[in-house]
């Protein structure tokens, strides 16, 4: 299986920067095995959209998957409340 390239939105490092940085080298090492298992087991597709999560702890990481280019861009990063409005 080819490895994804993982691509971020700007305004995720502006989630992070909320973030306490034990909670976010977390993060970002979930986010790396995203480049070669875009689909982990406890990833959920959202029902309105075509975007994915993952939880990492109390945090989520929103994220698509553009299989076609072989992809994957981290969209949002943050706590339940924060994430999803």
């Amino acid at each position: 299986m080819a490895s994804y390239s993982l691509r971020f939105k700007t305004s995720v490092s502006i989630d992070l920067r909320s973030i306490p940085k034990k909670d976010v080298k977390r993060i970002l090492a979930r986010i790396e095995k995203l480049a070669d298992y875009p689909r982990p087991s406890g990833c959920e597709k959202l029902v309105d959209r075509e975007i994915y999560r993952i939880r990492q702890g109390r945090y989520r990481i929103l994220y698509e998957i553009q299989d076609q280019a072989l992809i994957v861009l981290v969209i949002k990063v943050g706590s339940r409340d924060s994430v999803y409005g």
